[in-house]
Order: C-alpha cells, then sequence, then structure tokens
C-alpha cells in the first residue's frame, strides 16, 4: 500500500477542517435566534387564528350559530391574547345564546313523535310525547288522537294498572306554573291504563301556549304521582287531520 508524504497528508486534513468550519458556519447562519423563532410562531398562531376567525365569520352569515359558537370558543381559548380572540369576543356571548336556544328548540321538538295508520275500522293520525319525569319504563305517554270514526280526543296512556277516576275528576295541572285543573274521565271499556280529557280542544289551544305542563295523577293503586310534559316543541302541522270520506 502506497503511503502518502506527511505534507500532503497535513493538506489534507487542514482542508478538512476549514470545510467542517465552513460548513459549521453556514449553518450556524440558517438557525434562527430564539427571538426570530418566538416571533416566527406568534405569526404562524396569527395567521392560523384569522384563518379561524374567517369560517366564524362565515358561520355567522351562514346563520349557523351552533357552528360559529364552537368555533369562537375555540378561538378565544387557543388564542386568547389575538385580534382574532378579540373581535369573536365582541359577538360570541349572543351567537351561543341564539346556539343554546336553538339547539334546545330542537331537543323540545325531538320529544314529539307523529304517526298515521289504520285503527280499528279507520285511519288514525296521533302526535304524542312521553313523560320526562318519570322516565323511562314508567313513563307516561300524552296522546292527542284524531279518528275518522272517533274523531278527536286527548289522553294519558300510563303502565300498570292505569288510573284512578270516579265518573269526571279533577286532575291538578299546572302550564307554566300556572295552575290549570284538568277534567278526566276514564274510558267505559276499563281495561286500558288510559285515562282520557274531558275538554280537549281548550286543552290543545292551552298546551300550544305552554312550554311545560305538570300533573299531579293518581293511580289505580291510589297512589299519587307528579308528570311532567316538556311540550314546547309541538308542531300542530305535523299532526295531520284525517277524513272519514270514503
Amino acid at each position: 500500500m502506497t503511503r502518502l508524504p506527511l505534507r500532503h497528508v497535513l493538506i489534507a486534513t487542514t482542508a478538512c477542517s476549514w470545510l467542517l468550519l465552513a460548513a459549521c458556519s453556514q449553518q450556524d447562519q440558517n438557525t434562527p435566534s430564539p427571538q426570530e423563532a418566538a416571533k416566527a410562531q406568534a405569526q404562524q398562531m396569527a395567521a392560523e387564528a384569522n384563518r379561524q376567525l374567517q369560517t366564524y365569520q362565515q358561520a355567522m352569515q351562514q346563520k349557523n350559530d351552533e357552528l360559529a359558537a364552537g368555533i369562537g370558543e375555540a378561538i378565544v381559548q387557543q388564542f386568547p391574547a389575538s385580534d382574532a380572540a378579540k373581535q369573536v369576543q365582541q359577538t360570541l356571548p349572543e351567537v351561543e345564546q341564539r346556539a343554546k336556544a336553538s339547539a334546545e328548540k330542537r331537543r323540545l321538538a325531538a320529544l314529539w313523535s307523529y304517526q298515521v295508520g289504520p285503527m280499528e275500522g279507520g285511519t288514525q293520525s296521533t302526535a304524542s310525547i312521553y313523560s320526562t319525569r318519570p322516565s323511562g319504563d314508567h313513563a307516561i305517554r300524552l296522546v292527542l288522537r284524531r279518528h275518522t270514526k272517533w274523531g278527536e280526543s286527548v289522553f294519558l296512556f300510563g303502565t300498570g294498572h292505569g288510573f284512578a277516576c270516579k265518573g269526571n275528576c279533577m286532575i291538578p295541572a299546572q302550564f307554566d306554573d300556572k295552575s290549570h285543573p284538568i277534567s278526566a274521565f276514564l274510558p267505559t271499556t276499563g281495561n286500558e291504563p288510559a285515562i282520557f280529557i274531558r275538554d280537549d280542544k281548550p286543552f290543545i289551544v292551552a298546551m300550544e301556549k305552554a312550554k311545560r305542563i305538570t300533573m299531579t295523577v293518581t293511580t289505580h293503586d291510589g297512589d299519587k304521582q307528579e308528570v311532567l310534559f316538556e311540550v314546547g316543541g309541538f308542531d300542530p302541522s305535523k299532526w295531520q287531520p284525517v277524513s272519514n270520506k270514503k
């Protein structure tokens, strides 16, 4: 193997050293200082905040308050010191309030069920809602019914042995905390856990103006039970009329 003269080795070593120093110097020049890095990060965060602000404003223009509220809350939490957060805070409380009202309206509407179908030789249209309290297996159903043969009626349909009522009885009730006793009677069949409301039309008129109805019913076993219906989402246009014309 041929050995390089010592002079050549020293020259080569010196050249490599200069190359390394040049590379390190170039790398030092390309590495941002802590101040520059912090400034760049602040610029990136401001750009992202402004991008989300535009999305927030677009959601407001589209009247999508629930989406706007979520975006606005994220901007305030993630970029609290940004100009975007300051702009959002000027409108966010109103947007959140409208979003909450929209969600509540949708929740109340979803409590109601509307059905039309054949029923014992006729056609039946119902609008019904289960009680919020009691709930689950012990829930009581408020039913608005139109039938081609039986006409219009309103009744409560419960569980177990039904309700106690002799002749015409009064059910203590409140419509949005205002006393509104209800006259009721049991069906003539006597074999259903139901109790009918005597004056169904006035009841429906009063119900359409209420958000909550609380009743105190007496069961067949003699127990008193408070029943709460959140009726504020009732949509009369979905309770279809029926006709007995052939």
